[in-house]
């Protein structure tokens, strides 16, 4: 076998084995539409994306997760009158579609390194008469000061309509571009009112919160995070997803949870590339 020659860091852009390196898929997205996407990511801070999804699929996504629901919120930021599904590929197969939705990782492709992470995959359903919960960037548990480029991401899916009453996501535009501060009654804040089938996505220095529900009836939504491939997933999905499910998923999916590695040595396990604890 030939040798590899190695002699700097650029010379391994492989695993230690030299066999496998980023997982490299096309995406089928119009760049045009990307663009579009990515300059109002950076102006604005999120992307609102109307009907992204339809009225049936997300229906389809809904009666997966309602059974789903049976716990509350232990906190008032998890909401206390809000039931959430966290690992929720180890539960069910209608959102793995959703976490690797092109459109959305058309846009992560041009945050993040190669690799990246799914950091969460969150069911959320917040119940009439939860309170707004308080206004926070996602990715502010890392301890890097700002300002900085996001070190997370996340997609919001409305699987009801979005609206002022039962808790449409608050935003505070252009707030991924502030430092240190934190917000101010002078801040504005507006909702994500949209459409059922719609997703907001956002970096992980933008600051949003869930809204209050003073309607009579649930708004349930579906969140997916992601984070640089060198840092650490909120959700510790290689131990949450069982390997015989995590076989199964697509090779996006696998890279995604944390089979992969970001060459050449983060992610390894006993010095090989993770995929091959899949090996059965």
């Amino acid at each position: 076998m030939k040798k590899t020659v190695v002699e700097n860091i650029d010379d391994l852009s492989t695993d230690i084995a030299g066999t496998t390196g980023f997982l490299k898929v096309e995406r089928d997205v119009d760049p045009a539409l990307v663009e579009a996407d990515w300059q109002n990511l950076q102006e604005h801070g999120f992307v609102m994306m109307k009907n992204l999804i339809t009225d049936d699929e997300a229906d389809q996504v809904k009666n997966a997760l309602t059974p789903l629901f049976n716990k509350l919120g232990r906190n008032e930021f998890e909401g206390e009158l809000t039931q959430r599904i966290y690992s929720t590929m180890a539960k069910t197969r209608a959102v793995d579609w959703l976490a690797t939705h092109p459109r959305i990782l058309a846009l992560l492709d041009r945050m993040f390194m190669p690799n990246y992470r799914l950091s969460q995959l969150l069911g959320i359903n917040i119940l009439p008469g939860e309170s707004a919960q308080f206004i926070h960037p996602d990715d502010g548990f890392y301890p890097v000061p700002r300002p900085r480029p996001p070190l997370g991401a996340a997609s919001i899916f409305a699987l009801d309509d979005f609206t002022e009453e039962n808790g449409a996501t608050r935003l505070i535009p252009k707030s991924h571009l502030w430092g240190e501060r934190k917000p101010t009654k002078d801040d504005k804040v507006i909702s994500a009112v949209m459409p059922k089938g719609s997703a907001i996505f956002y970096g992980g220095t933008f600051w949003h919160g869930g809204g209050a529900n003073v309607s009579d009836a649930p708004r349930m939504a579906l969140t997916a995070q992601y984070c640089e491939p060198w840092l650490r997933q909120q959700e510790n999905l290689m131990m949450a997803i069982p390997k015989d499910i995590a076989r199964k998923l697509n090779p996006q999916l696998q890279s995604l949870l944390g089979y992969s590695i970001l060459p050449p040595y983060i992610g390894m396990v006993n010095g090989v590339h993770p995929l091959r604890m899949l090996d059965k």
